[in-house]
């Protein structure tokens, strides 16, 4: 999978992945942005929350017809000083419905444990290149 990101002058950047839809990002004015898009951290948190929704009604789906509405509620605590990672994420199911607790708690728990992409992701090594003007540079880090 691969996502590229164009930046679009001032703090603007327009992802784009193979799905071909175009998720715009901006800082917020504080940081020099005008908040013509989502943060990068709020898209985050919605990244988290859409992977474990998925799963979770994947593994619901039988029980789906039984759910009026489902919310999930993604907040993140941030270090003060930067980079301002994320020490503690917290997701949130609002679910109104007649489904068992049993199951939706069945749901989550093999998401998180088996399934979401973006949960196991978030303990990646991750690594870096540089390309600059067609060259790729050697590795500094």
């Amino acid at each position: 999978m691969i996502v590229t990101t164009t930046w679009n002058k001032g703090r603007k950047f327009t992802a784009k992945g193979d799905s071909g839809y175009e998720l715009k990002m901006d800082a917020t004015p504080a940081y020099g942005g005008v908040g013509e898009g989502a943060t990068p951290t709020e898209m985050l948190l919605a990244s988290l929350a859409g992977c474990i929704g998925i799963d979770a009604t994947m593994v619901l789906n039988p029980h789906l017809d039984k759910i009026e509405k489902l919310e999930i509620i993604t907040d993140g605590t941030r270090r003060e000083e930067a980079p301002k990672d994320f020490t503690a994420m917290n997701v949130t199911f609002v679910v109104d419905g007649t489904v068992n607790s049993d199951k939706i708690w069945r749901a989550i728990r093999l998401s998180e444990e088996k399934y979401c992409t973006v949960s196991n992701s978030l303990k990646a090594e991750i690594t870096y290149d540089v390309v600059l003007n067609g060259e790729k540079l050697a590795r500094e880090m």
